[in-house]
């Protein structure tokens, strides 16, 4: 029985990656910017630690994403009418997701940039 529960939860969990992806453009533009990324990662030659940075920071992203819906989702279905405290909560959830997005592409940059530099030398 645990089993079948344990293979549950995946069952689940892909689903709701599936509602994201389908429902949540803004997960969609984190996606495919996720996916550039990790071609840049592999077409520069990245140091191991770079890489981790990189790829941890793009699931963070995804992860924000993912919070920020589920949230929004929830405040809809307790508070359909406008509250201010559901407005606040819902805001509260899309600028962590941004501050996410925001703080990973400095560090994209920060990582990214001398490699492209020396493209030019």
């Amino acid at each position: 029985m645990k089993n079948k529960s344990f293979f549950s939860s995946f069952k689940y969990a892909v689903k709701g990656i599936k509602a994201v992806i389908t429902t949540e453009r803004n997960f969609r533009f984190d996606l495919i910017m996720a996916m550039l990324v990790v071609i840049c990662s592999l077409v520069f030659p990245l140091l191991k630690w770079e890489r981790c940075v990189v790829y941890c920071l793009c699931a963070l992203c995804l992860f924000a994403e993912c919070v920020n819906s589920a949230i929004e989702s929830l405040v809809d279905l307790t508070s359909p009418d406008f509250h201010p405290l559901a407005g606040r909560a819902k805001d509260i959830s899309a600028g962590a997701a941004l501050i996410c997005a925001l703080f990973s592409a400095i560090i994209g940059l920060y990582i990214f940039v001398p490699y492209g530099l020396n493209l030019f030398k």
